[in-house]
């Protein structure tokens, strides 16, 4: 079993700007070019699955208006990990004892305050990681590099980081297609 791994196209954010669940904008042209590199690598009929969000939903719609024969859906479960109080806020003005205090209980502290714990996103990502392996069936999702790092370890039979040392931290590019093998 196959699953296709899509990242959204750069978006807008100033660079080293922190966003996860904020709805940061892509420019269209940016987002049609990553459409146009993906659709024709994509086998026929697979499932599409995108997080809502904007950067993402766009990208899957150009994918879906480019390769009709993809039966596309948004899933609230791909959205990018929330950072509470840091959305919106440069990677460089969050203090430092704040990320340290997060990446000491990094799978149960909540970044930014109120923020969704490393593990709580774990195990959403993890249901739809799940329902796509019973499923059978080859899919795509279009979503963001943290998912992406998310299914790496899943399909590693890891379930829970306990330790930031053993979240991945190769950089995902913007528009990148990786391919996950299952089975």
């Amino acid at each position: 079993m196959k699953l296709w791994l899509v990242r959204h196209a750069q978006t807008e954010a100033a660079p080293g700007l922190c966003y996860g669940s904020a709805d940061v904008g892509v420019p269209a042209e940016a987002t049609l070019a990553v459409a146009h590199a993906v659709a024709s690598r994509l086998p026929a009929d697979l499932a599409l699955a995108h997080s809502p969000l904007k950067r993402c939903a766009e990208l899957a719609q150009a994918i879906g208006r480019l390769r009709p024969d993809l039966a596309t859906r948004a899933d609230p479960r791909l959205a990018e990990m929330d950072f509470g109080a840091w959305e919106g806020r440069p990677w460089s003005s969050i203090a430092r004892a704040e990320f340290e205090a997060w990446t000491c209980n990094f799978a149960e502290g909540c970044p930014g305050g109120h923020g969704e714990s490393t593990a709580r996103f774990m195990q959403r990502i993890g249901m739809a990681f799940d329902e796509w392996r019973a499923s059978g069936q080859d899919a795509v999702w279009v979503t963001h590099a943290g998912v992406m790092r998310a299914v790496e370890l899943l399909n590693c039979g890891v379930r829970r980081v306990d330790d930031a040392a053993q979240w991945p931290s190769v950089p995902i590019d913007y528009g990148a297609c990786q391919l996950i093998e299952c089975g």
